[in-house]
């Protein structure tokens, strides 16, 4: 091959390596490009299984705010009939999946709206009266019925080979623990209910909370059963050591009008069943209370203890202590301290609606608020309570 030839070929060769480099850089444009559409295609996709994550964790989350959501419309009703008078929010409300058909009650006077009728509820169980250690049901009739059983039916032991034994017949008694109307009739100045910063709810539901508690209170200790509850101390008592049933059995100190040395402080503990003592509470008022805190066993150890946390009721011979202001002062022969499971010994009904009637009429220039409910309490178990009688005998 010649020179010449060779200078040929030379000269052929660099457009094929300039097509080569085009071809080199149109492919690695290419696989650039390749490479961004792909980490485009890879973060929508990312971004939309965030998306679905998040819309199933929402869904999975529980709606804190179901019942205030639901009961709004009802709040919002309550508070302008409360305010104005306006009752046309209550009377178109439809409160159909709940127990009652109606915010407006055929006898006058509407359905408090949830959150009022929850703040009275927790007032009312929070304070120094046997409600908060006593059996309480909701029922929607005007009585509510215990039945109690006497006998043990049909228990015992069976062999393979003899028959089982006759039963005797079950006596069985029923209380009837009827529902009383409980009422409240607090008022206000319509200035004050003009005031949209005055928390109007909230003002009711401390007032109407507030007496009920006092009322409730002392019924359920010493109320005659007459428009009331029949309270534990209305019932006829007797020494325990002839104690029926229907009766309330009592211990007496051995002193008139005194504690005594605080013997009779344990005669009653154990007066009362074991199978009642596991749950069993003191229940005193603060006069009786003063004087037990003084008692000491036979070691010069006091038979009260304080509670060791905070909010631990204090503890009389290891049971809790409840302060209720009804119990009767220590006296000549007076029955000031009871001992007893009175979540078997003490049944409460009521109904679960609270209702209001706005009254701007019979104390112009205030306006009154008639609340009511029904509420009644009984003795369901004589066994399970007993009393300590400031007397001789």
């Amino acid at each position: 091959m010649s020179k010449t030839d060779g200078l040929a070929l030379a000269g052929e060769g660099v457009p094929l390596v300039q097509e080569v480099k085009q071809a080199m850089t149109g492919f690695v444009n290419e696989f650039k490009g390749f490479q961004e559409e792909i980490q485009t295609k890879l973060k929508q996709a990312e971004e939309r299984l965030t998306m679905l994550d998040r819309k199933s964790q929402t869904a999975a989350r529980p709606h804190l705010s179901a019942a205030t959501d639901e009961g709004a419309p009802h709040q919002k009703a309550f508070n302008d009939y409360l305010r104005s008078g306006d009752d046309d929010g209550l009377r178109g409300l439809d409160l159909s999946g709940k127990s009652m058909s109606t915010a407006v009650n055929s006898d006058g006077g509407y359905l408090v709206d949830p959150q009022t009728a929850d703040s009275v509820q927790s007032v009312l169980r929070s304070t120094a009266s046997i409600r908060s250690i006593s059996s309480v049901v909701n029922v929607e009739a005007t009585s509510f019925d215990v039945l109690v059983d006497h006998t043990d039916v049909g228990a015992g032991w069976a062999t393979e080979s003899g028959g089982p034994a006759e039963t005797d017949t079950p006596q069985i008694d029923r209380i009837t623990i009827p529902l009383h109307e409980l009422s409240a009739l607090p008022k206000a100045s319509q200035r004050l209910l003009d005031d949209s910063a005055f928390d109007i709810e909230g003002w009711l539901a401390g007032r109407i909370a507030d007496k009920f508690a006092r009322a409730e209170a002392a019924a359920f200790l010493k109320g005659d059963g007459l428009d009331k509850p029949r309270g534990i101390l209305n019932h006829n008592k007797i020494d325990n050591d002839v104690w029926t049933w229907g009766n309330i059995g009592y211990i007496p100190t051995g002193t008139d009008g005194d504690i005594g040395a605080g013997d009779a402080i344990v005669d009653l503990v154990y007066a009362l069943g074991a199978q009642y003592r596991a749950n069993a509470t003191f229940v005193m008022n603060s006069k009786t209370a003063g004087l037990v805190r003084k008692l000491k066993d036979a070691d010069g150890r006091f038979l009260w203890s304080d509670g060791l946390a905070a909010g631990e009721p204090a503890r009389l011979m290891g049971y809790p202590v409840l302060i209720a202001e009804d119990m009767p002062d220590a006296a000549s022969d007076s029955f000031s301290i009871a001992f007893g499971d009175f979540r078997a010994g003490y049944t409460i009904a009521e109904r679960p609606d609270l209702r209001v009637l706005r009254d701007p009429f019979s104390a112009k220039p205030h306006v009154l608020f008639y609340a009511t409910k029904r509420v009644g309490g009984d003795v369901s178990d004589f066994a399970a309570i007993k009393l300590l009688k400031f007397g001789v005998a």
